[in-house]
């Protein structure tokens, strides 16, 4: 009975709820431990431990009130005094003096606001940890000490010390970057709009508004803009994903027919194929296609055509040229990848399907296929994932190109991400461009997560039928 009155049921409790039961459950030390961290540790002789939640406390507040502070106090405004030129006694001439910055404003804000969200589960488990001293005490234990924490989590919290660091550089290195990004759509940071020199503030949703707006200006040309990209780069991010995959499949197939001969010569040339860098062959392609490269002078020389052939600077030519390149570097990877579990489907299938008389297409659709399917769904996610944001293809072969004067800073060819790189270095139009980049990872994130539930991979896992 005294070890089931050492559990902690508040770990099965809400936030709120958690908090209302160790305060009324709680003795007076563990009351106070609300507002001095590991007080009743250092009273029940957990002196460490009590000690290391009173430094963090005080580490907190010290950070607070001594560097947090000045840029919270100017999150709702992002500043109001931009660099200006003030008299200078000593020099006797007007000097430019630096005023807000809002990039650092709004950085160190968004970093500050996840150090409180830190600091309230550090705050939660001085409470739990106090509460748990107190029911040791209650039950005639001695709580454990500095020691055999340390042991425990080495032990059986293994697995808690391990997660530490990298979920520290998680925060660090991509959820404040994400969070920093997704605030600065709710800006007009722009070239006109450049810290320190100037400011940028708040526009609340201006700019998801003018990706929407049809009504004519500048904004129409924005919101033509989006609606003609988001169009091709669903339609490329589909046909690039669905003809890599099968046409990797199908040779995949035909390398491993019997009586096929120089089978590894087959495998070692699409292995090369993968072995040279991608942006050396997407390069080259480039050159080679271009209206005064080698492939239009060969075909002159030789009669086939009289005028150069717009590869890369016809809409039409640009886009199939694009997603035909895009075969030459994706097929070997999807041909790995389908080589290894086309073995491992189980021959007694074909072997039926045959005495049966089902030609070879029919296995293919109703073997092979639903087989691969089945195994191969997560690699599909991620392979269109991938092709929405396949920067390299798109602006290595035509820069997104040809330009247009009815799209907003973008070509025929841009895909959303290409787009949102233009409008970044080129035009230094981050909020328009976060505005995108979130639309861009709601669309991902949408469909992955909805096609990878719907599949069998998820719903039907170790199974096949």
């Amino acid at each position: 009975m005294a070890e089931k009155a050492l559990l902690v049921p508040e770990n099965k409790r809400g936030f709120v709820s958690e908090l209302v039961y160790l305060f009324t459950s709680g003795d007076w030390m563990t009351r106070l431990s609300f507002l001095l961290m590991g007080f009743g540790c250092l009273m029940r002789r957990q002196a460490i431990k009590g000690l290391l939640f009173l430094a963090s406390q005080a580490l907190f507040v010290w950070y607070m009130l001594g560097f947090a502070w000045q840029y919270l106090s100017k999150f709702g405004t992002l500043g109001t005094i931009g660099m200006h030129r003030e008299w200078s006694e000593a020099r006797q001439i007007y000097v430019r003096t630096p005023g807000d910055n809002s990039m650092l404003i709004l950085l160190f804000s968004v970093f500050s606001i996840l150090v409180v969200i830190g600091f309230i589960g550090v705050w939660r488990a001085s409470l739990r940890a106090c509460h748990k001293a107190q029911q040791h005490h209650e039950a005639g234990r001695t709580p454990p000490g500095f020691i055999q924490d340390i042991e425990s989590l080495m032990n059986e919290r293994f697995h808690g010390t391990l997660l530490t660091l990298p979920t520290l550089m998680a925060f660090a290195f991509t959820i404040l970057p994400t969070l920093f990004m997704i605030l600065i759509a709710f800006t007009n940071f722009d070239a006109d709009h450049q810290p320190p020199g100037n400011l940028f503030t708040w526009v609340g949703f201006e700019n998801f508004a003018n990706l929407f707006n049809f009504g004519g200006g500048a904004a129409s040309a924005m919101a033509n803009t989006f609606s003609g990209i988001l169009g091709w780069t669903m339609i490329w991010a589909v046909i690039a994903t669905f003809t890599n995959y099968l046409l990797g499949m199908i040779v995949a197939i035909m390398i491993n027919q019997k009586g096929i001969r120089f089978k590894a010569m087959w495998r070692t040339i699409f292995v090369i194929t993968i072995a040279v860098p991608q942006f050396v062959s997407l390069m080259l392609m480039s050159q080679i296609l271009h209206d005064q490269g080698p492939l239009n002078m060969l075909l002159k020389q030789w009669g086939f055509i009289e005028q150069n052939i717009p590869f890369l600077t016809n809409t039409l030519n640009a886009r199939i040229t694009v997603l035909a390149v895009n075969l030459w570097v994706g097929i070997p990877f999807s041909m790995l990848i389908t080589s290894g579990i086309l073995m491992n489907i189980p021959k007694d299938l074909y072997e039926s399907a045959s005495i049966d008389g089902a030609t070879p297409i029919r296995m293919f659709f109703s073997i092979t296929l639903p087989y691969m399917l089945f195994v191969t769904t997560p690699y599909l996610i991620t392979a269109f994932v991938g092709n929405i944001n396949n920067f390299n293809v798109i602006f290595l072969l035509t820069r997104g190109g040809p330009l247009v004067t009815e799209y907003y800073q973008a070509g025929k060819t841009d895909l959303l991400v290409t787009w949102l790189y233009k409008l970044t270095v080129d035009q230094q139009n981050y909020s328009l461009a976060s505005t995108i980049g979130i639309f861009v990872f709601i669309i991902s994130a949408t469909l992955s997560l909805l096609v990878y539930n719907l599949s069998g991979s998820a719903r039907k896992e170790e199974e096949f039928q």
